[in-house]
């Protein structure tokens, strides 16, 4: 017997539905119904429109009301489309050692940096790393983010690797957000590994890749394009081993050095992610391919450097999804919206920029048609937040957060 739910009525409902996949976008051309209700069967959008024309059908078939007073504003759940937030311990040193002025180099020497991280993720039992990582995606969705990439990376070893995917996997049975897993063993080339990096990648490409395929612990494969992890020339023959397996692919892309961008669009993968040292060349290669370009503030914020070039990147024809990076290290913060907000400061994207950025252009970003905007036959994903003006939402830079989360059609 399907659930029936009316939830309204909504001073403004931003759909977030028609806008173009690539390029600019301004407020204007956001859908807004006012006085709005959002008609639910199950899991999924039954009806959107005016409330008083969908309550008559509504009551008639005993649907559950889920009447509001006061203002609300409707959005999408968000889709944080790129964390790392299976990891155990701290890098508080190494951010601490940052604000001093030490270089990634010398902090990396002292014992800090990734691989710090990967020598505390490996220590933590499979339980421990669940429990980790469900508590971070519950953080996340109180927040509003109801679909959360995690990508693997700190193990960096076959069995370690997966033990990080199978955590994830038994996280995502464990909390209501969507959990989207990603494997990142080529994030750095592991100290302990006597070898070369193009030999480590090939382990990893013929031992793991069969195993994520069998054990449906993966269908994304991410990799660290850069002059501390793994060069283009190097990575080559990787990705295209993760094509031929029918995988997705996306990358780390020009944060310090550019270069991965271009083995991005080459590849024709799914995304390029963080792209802060991308310049006119590669933003126009982004803007002329059909892979989303993911601005990843937080690392920014958490690194002290230069935002990505957002508003040229839009300006240019791209789409531009924005995410959290939520990590350990140069991201510790894990506030989408917070971040979102900030950027749109800094780089002056317009509220339909920002918030398509972290709903339907994130969702895009991993390939996902069901969810980033509200509309009939989408999952049920939605925020709702107590303000009459979406604007509200951004002005406030992620202080305002929503009063409710449906996941699916529950109330979380």
């Amino acid at each position: 017997m399907p659930i029936y739910t009316l939830i309204g009525p909504i001073r403004q409902l931003l759909t977030m539905r028609g806008l173009e996949a690539k390029g600019p976008l301004q407020d204007s051309q956001l859908e807004i119904i006012t006085e709005a209700g959002i008609f639910l069967k199950d899991e999924k959008i039954h009806e959107i429109g005016s409330y008083w024309d969908i309550y008559p059908e509504a009551q008639s078939i005993g649907a559950k009301m889920e009447t509001l007073q006061g203002d609300f504003v409707a959005l999408p759940g968000f889709v944080d489309c790129h964390t790392h937030i299976c990891f155990a311990g701290s890098r508080a040193k190494d951010f601490a050692m940052r604000n001093t002025g030490k270089s990634y180099l010398e902090i990396a020497n002292s014992g800090g940096g990734i691989w710090d991280t990967v020598t505390q993720t490996r220590k933590a039992a499979l339980e421990q790393l669940v429990k980790l990582t469900v508590k971070r995606a519950n953080r996340h969705l109180t927040d509003g983010v109801t679909t959360i990439e995690v990508k693997s990376g700190y193990g960096l070893s076959v069995p370690e690797e997966i033990k990080m995917l199978q955590a994830i996997k038994q996280a995502n049975s464990e909390t209501a957000a969507d959990l989207v897993p990603t494997c990142l063993a080529a994030h750095i080339c592991p100290k302990d590994f006597e070898g070369s990096a193009k030999e480590y990648l090939e382990i990893i490409s013929n031992e793991l890749f069969p195993i994520l395929k069998s054990e449906n612990l993966s269908n994304r494969i991410d990799a660290f394009i850069e002059d501390s992890a793994f060069s283009s020339e190097d990575i080559w023959e990787y990705l295209q081993k993760a094509k031929d397996f029918g995988f997705d692919i996306t990358v780390h892309a020009d944060q310090f050095h550019v270069g991965g961008s271009a083995v991005a669009v080459a590849f024709g993968t799914i995304s390029a992610d963080h792209l802060e040292a991308s310049t006119e060349k590669e933003i126009a290669l982004l803007a002329n391919s059909d892979t989303v370009a993911v601005a990843l503030p937080g690392a920014s914020i958490g690194l002290g450097m230069a935002f990505t070039p957002a508003r040229k990147l839009l300006d240019s024809g791209a789409s531009l999804a924005i995410a959290s990076d939520w990590n350990p290290g140069s991201a510790p913060m894990g506030d989408l919206l917070m971040q979102a907000s900030i950027l749109g400061t800094f780089e002056k994207l317009s509220n339909a920029e920002v918030l398509a950025g972290i709903t339907c252009r994130a969702a895009a970003a991993l390939g996902l048609s069901d969810r980033g905007s509200v509309a009939v036959g989408k999952l049920a994903d939605i925020l709702l937040f107590q303000t009459s003006d979406y604007r509200e939402i951004t002005y406030h830079q992620g202080k305002l957060k929503p009063k409710m989360v449906f996941k699916r059609g529950i109330k979380i």
